[in-house]
């Protein structure tokens, strides 16, 4: 690591080794050579005058590629895709006259980009299926844990600890839905000229339309793609980045709000993130456990989230068949944008894997604010008993409103169930009113709708992706 200059925390603090060689030089470069072979190979078998020695001699140079020639090249020409044309036929002087025949620069350019999107799109969503698989094992676990359930942060009807991971776990489900809709539609740019005219191609096979129909099919199957997009200028449309970027966006909002939450239960002391043996939070306050994993994950999906704007202002703002203003601004947003989403889900798996849920805690919690939500069934055990319904529910309000100021005025424990054994119009024991205050009483459904959805949902999805699961993720910091 050089300590002199800037380095990208992408790099040196959140992304994985896997998604930063995506995007890395080699990469990039590699996939070049691969598309120049499937040109040749393509126009050689359409007819043209290219020879099987010619084609052997860029196969055998489509790895070791020779950095230095082409970035002193460039230094000529300004243009890096002429200055590896040119280092590729340095190492294959009997081909070089055939490398990118027909094509321009990005034959090479927009291909390789769908490419490494699609092969960036492939190990996030290796992760995401993982996060969902862990979340899925927390929900199972905690399903019947009863716990506070908050509307606008103010305690409110009792759910389930599994309860609150599955509206987690749908999120990402949505997500998955939504990547594996945009990685499905994915297409290569193909070969089509300046203009996508593919003018090049008529003058290169004498004008048989026949024959330069073939031509795009031929290099999408052996790159690996089921087709090309039919009609585009110089470059695929830039609303291609937009959708793949709102999907990488929507896979952080996710990340985001499950990562407020936990920071929100850390805080009040239900849940807490993992926290290592020798683990600092705080260089004032020693005794601190900050959620900084949790907190991590909320700053960098905010900067995916941004960063989706990039594409989508791109892509409105090309001028007709091309303009060069999407280049400077692409190559740093989806890069970057993808090694961030990385590093959030790595973040996700690693938190939701060493979740600490303290139960006794949770039960603490509920069990303070219990009284309030018990009220309607003890109203009702009361009318059973002769009650009037209407008398009660005004003297429940007025004891309720007691007992919450000497919660809230003076620091006492809620002793509404006190009260109300003292009053004699409900007429019930304590012993009757201590059997209301059974929490699962009052979670609804929250079991069962844990049962269902991982059964008909989640366990479909981890059937499906079998073979993917098992990541495990390591952080750096």
């Amino acid at each position: 690591m050089s300590y002199d200059k800037y380095a990208s925390p992408l790099s040196e603090r959140y992304a994985s080794k896997e998604m930063q060689y995506i995007f890395s030089p080699e990469k990039k470069f590699r996939t070049w050579r691969r598309l120049w072979i499937a040109l040749a190979e393509t126009e050689k078998e359409l007819g043209l005058d290219i020879t099987d020695e010619q084609i052997g001699e860029l196969k055998a140079h489509k790895d070791d590629i020779n950095f230095e020639v082409a970035k002193e090249k460039e230094k000529e020409v300004r243009h890096d895709v002429m200055s590896h044309v040119y280092a590729y036929g340095v190492q294959c002087p009997k081909a070089k006259g055939i490398i990118h025949l027909g094509a321009t620069s990005c034959y090479v350019g927009d291909n390789t980009d769908i490419i490494l999107m699609s092969e960036a799109l492939r190990l996030v969503r290796t992760k995401l299926v993982n996060v969902i698989a862990e979340l899925a094992s927390f929900a199972e676990k905690y399903k019947a844990l009863p716990t506070l359930a908050f509307t606008h942060f103010q305690p409110a009807q009792p759910t389930t600890v599994g309860k609150r991971a599955t509206l987690w776990t749908q999120e990402f489900l949505m997500d998955l839905e939504d990547l594996d809709y945009v990685l499905g539609t994915l297409k290569l740019l193909g070969s089509k000229g300046t203009t996508g005219t593919q003018a090049s191609f008529l003058e290169l096979f004498d004008g048989d339309q026949e024959t330069i129909d073939k031509i795009d099919p031929m290099i999408a199957e052996k790159m690996g793609f089921s087709a090309c997009y039919p009609v585009s200028g110089q470059t695929y449309s830039r609303k291609v980045d937009t959708r793949v970027m709102n999907v990488v966006a929507g896979i952080a909002a996710s990340a985001h709000k499950m990562s407020n939450d936990i920071r929100l239960l850390q805080h009040l002391k239900e849940v807490e993130e993992p926290f290592e043996k020798n683990q600092i939070g705080s260089s004032a306050m020693a005794y601190k456990r900050n959620p900084m994993r949790s907190e991590r994950i909320a700053s960098i999906s905010r900067y995916v989230m941004i960063d989706a704007l990039n594409p989508a202002i791109t892509s409105a703002t090309q001028w007709f068949e091309r303009t060069l203003d999407d280049s400077a601004n692409k190559r740093l947003s989806i890069a970057e944008g993808f090694l961030a989403i990385d590093g959030v889900l790595d973040l996700c798996l690693n938190v939701v894997d060493g979740l600490v849920v303290y139960d006794k805690v949770i039960t603490k919690h509920l069990m303070s604010e219990l009284p309030f939500m018990a009220t309607e069934n003890i109203m009702m055990d009361a009318v059973k008993k002769g009650g009037d319904r209407q008398e009660l529910h005004e003297r429940i309000r007025q004891l309720s409103m007691e007992a919450g100021a000497n919660v809230k005025k003076n620091g006492l424990e809620n002793n509404l169930l006190e009260l109300i054994a003292a009053d004699e119009s409900f007429g019930l024991t304590p012993e009757e009113l201590a059997g209301a205050m059974d929490p699962s009483k009052y979670t609804g459904r929250a079991e069962l709708q844990v049962e269902k959805f991982l059964k008909d949902f989640v366990e479909p999805v981890l059937e499906e992706n079998r073979e993917v699961l098992g990541v495990k993720a390591e952080i750096n910091v």
